[in-house]
């Protein structure tokens, strides 16, 4: 009898030795004269067990991890093909508290499949999407998402749908769909997940935006830092070409789309949407001024979708089970699942998909077991390099785009960075301007220039130089980079330096507050 035994192929368990582990696997069975079916599939995204290796028995799947290539050999003499105890053993992988207390909607086959058997995600409901979607007039398709109250998962929370049917109205041909696959936030990997462990659904969500807009081609901007997702993506379309879903007639229909792969190099303001179309055209990747907006005039100068790999990796599931079902998911206007990232200092650093309303501290302690130091929690950073430190007052915020923007926060990609007592929040503010400096474009003077200014400004505070007059300062360049900056790069970069000073006034020297009420 065969036995399918499943080892992740991805980044983060290849960091960790998953090649090796996976090797000493074949090596191991061949010896005990055992047939097996090696599967290389995506993580599950529980990254404290890399390598994660799974095997299939008559009740379920069994998981084992964090396995090395030298824990082999004692898996197999406990009987490990068998789904046998052991010291690694942790029982039915669904039945796993980390997995068993998600909404897994996007990421449902992340571990489960072969990122490229067409034939497996046929199997785990793929494509069923885009042909629901080739069935229906294309405005029906846009609605559909519009009902879904899907937001850009990127970080800027726009409806999906508003963006597509602003597209899908404009006269001018040809029209594009753009990827931002530009991940550069801190904390944050969800995309590089899809992208390595689940690429089809990205391709199909693709395809669907392009049938519903009446796009033809796409072009998924990937971050150059990304060499395993670039060849997955390239294996993934050629398959899609062969089998007819891309190409002159998707699925058979009079739809035509293909897509390609274009690689950046490595500048993050080009993960904001209108400096990732300078950079596509080959130009020096800086903002535009907008309006006008991509939708109407994007790539080329024609309407353009551009979408986070997470939202478009969300349309197949809204077009296969409607959009009411997604929309049945979440809080508020914030409907459907995120695909949080949990990292820093925490136990079980991973990723875990939740329908919005989930709270921080529940994340924190629930899934991510507390801090990996075992120190208190003392604040976290909600939304990558550019999103507001919170404190102990604020980790019962449900995770909301509205809860978090009442706190000067935002959901971002969906990146939760956690610090213990230990960390300098002076310095974490310093660094956020420093980071502004370094990434900027240069084109507007208030994040150039500002940004620089006021590195300079908190080290004059740390070291106790007229600590109240350049507290002063550093409040009104703040203020100036937040309302004049030409987009979110100086706009926000003052978010974690004012969110420091007002929960962490200690850390600059400052008179501590009394603590605030939080609603």
């Amino acid at each position: 009898m065969t036995i399918k035994v499943c080892v992740p192929r991805d980044a983060a368990a290849l960091s960790v030795g998953a090649d090796a582990t996976a090797a000493a696997i074949a090596t191991a069975a061949q010896l005990a004269g055992q047939t097996i079916q090696l599967v290389r599939t995506s993580s599950r995204g529980m990254f404290w067990l890399e390598p994660f290796v799974e095997v299939e028995t008559a009740s379920g799947r069994v998981g084992y991890g964090p396995v090395t290539a030298e824990d082999v050999p004692g898996l197999f003499a406990a009987g490990f093909l068998q789904g046998g105890a052991h010291p690694l053993a942790h029982g039915k992988v669904e039945a796993m508290p980390f997995l068993a207390r998600q909404e897994r909607l996007t990421f449902a086959r992340a571990g489960l499949t072969d990122p490229l058997s067409l034939a497996d995600y046929e199997a785990h409901g793929g494509l069923r999407g885009l042909r629901r979607a080739l069935g229906m007039a294309p405005t029906a398709v846009v609605e559909e998402v519009v009902a879904s109250g899907l937001r850009g998962r990127g970080g800027a929370g726009f409806p999906t749908g508003i963006k597509w049917r602003t597209v899908a109205g404009a006269p001018a041909q040809p029209k594009y769909v753009v990827v931002n696959a530009d991940e550069g936030d801190s904390g944050t990997y969800s995309d590089r997940m899809v992208m390595e462990g689940d690429p089809y659904v990205l391709l199909e969500g693709m395809a669907i935006a392009g049938y519903a807009t009446g796009a033809s081609f796409g072009y998924i901007y990937l971050r150059s830092e990304y060499p395993h997702a670039l060849a997955v993506l390239n294996e993934a379309l050629a398959t899609l070409r062969a089998r007819g879903v891309y190409g002159r007639s998707v699925l058979g229909s009079d739809f035509a789309f293909d897509a390609e792969v274009r690689v950046g190099a490595g500048a993050y303001i080009c993960g904001e949407e209108t400096a990732l179309l300078e950079s596509l055209e080959g130009k020096r990747g800086m903002v535009r001024f907008k309006p006008p907006l991509p939708a109407i005039k994007g790539l080329f100068g024609q309407p353009t979708v551009v979408n986070n790999v997470v939202s478009l990796a969300s349309v197949p599931i809204i077009l296969d089970r409607g959009g009411a079902h997604y929309a049945d998911f979440g809080m508020g206007r914030s409907r459907g699942t995120l695909p949080i990232q949990l990292a820093g200092n925490v136990k079980r650093a991973g990723l875990v998909e939740k329908a919005f309303g989930v709270t921080l501290r529940q994340l924190i302690e629930d899934y991510g077991g507390g801090t990996r130091s075992g120190r208190p929690v003392r604040a976290v950073q909600v939304g990558g390099p550019l999103g507001a430190y919170f404190d102990q007052r604020l980790l019962d915020l449900p995770l909301d785009y509205e809860a978090l923007a009442q706190h000067k926060g935002m959901v971002g990609h969906g990146g939760i960075v956690v610090f213990d007592d230990t960390v300098d929040m002076a310095e974490q503010a310093r660094y956020a301007m420093e980071f502004c400096a370094v990434e900027s474009c240069g084109k507007c003077t208030p994040c150039r220039i500002g940004s620089t200014r006021g590195r300079e400004l908190i080290e004059k505070i740390v070291r106790g130089e007229d600590v109240a007059r350049n507290h002063r300062q550093l409040l009104a360049l703040c203020d100036v980079m937040e309302n004049a900056s030409l987009c979110a790069l100086g706009g926000m970069a003052p978010w974690p330096v004012l969110s420091a000073l007002q929960y962490f006034p200690g850390d600059f020297g400052l008179p501590e507050k009394e603590p605030a009420h939080v609603v």
